[in-house]
């Protein structure tokens, strides 16, 4: 899986924070209280995610559509780090050196994901 490029990240950050389809508009209003940019910049790369599976869209009332994202914005995180892991060829090595800078909270929620997980596969 490819890294968003900067304004795919804008895009998909809001998305995933408003957690509700929005329009080109809004997304456009949004971004440009921090800085400016163009609504037809915005609509391009929106189409485009749209286009590489990460965006859903449907109709809204008149001519715009309406996006929602595909995946949530872990769900991208954990597919990072998958590839992130792909790209050694020692992957326990590469598991052990990305435990090792976790913080203490991030360990524990790392060992509840592996019960859970560990439960799942018993059931």
């Amino acid at each position: 899986m490819r890294r968003l490029g900067d304004l795919e990240a804008e895009i998909m950050d809001r998305l995933w924070a408003w957690d509700r389809p929005a329009t080109v508009r809004e997304i456009v209003d949004d971004i440009n209280t921090q800085r400016p940019v163009a609504y037809s910049t915005v609509m391009t790369v929106t189409n485009i995610l749209h286009g590489k599976g990460w965006l859903l869209r449907d109709k809204k009332q008149g001519r715009a559509w309406l996006y929602t994202p595909v995946r949530s914005r872990e769900a991208y995180a954990a597919a990072l780090m998958e590839d992130g892991l792909g790209t050694s060829t020692d992957r326990p090595a590469a598991l052990l050196h990305f435990v090792e800078n976790m913080s203490e909270e991030e360990v524990a929620a790392l060992r509840d994901a592996l019960r859970t997980v560990g439960k799942q596969a018993a059931e």
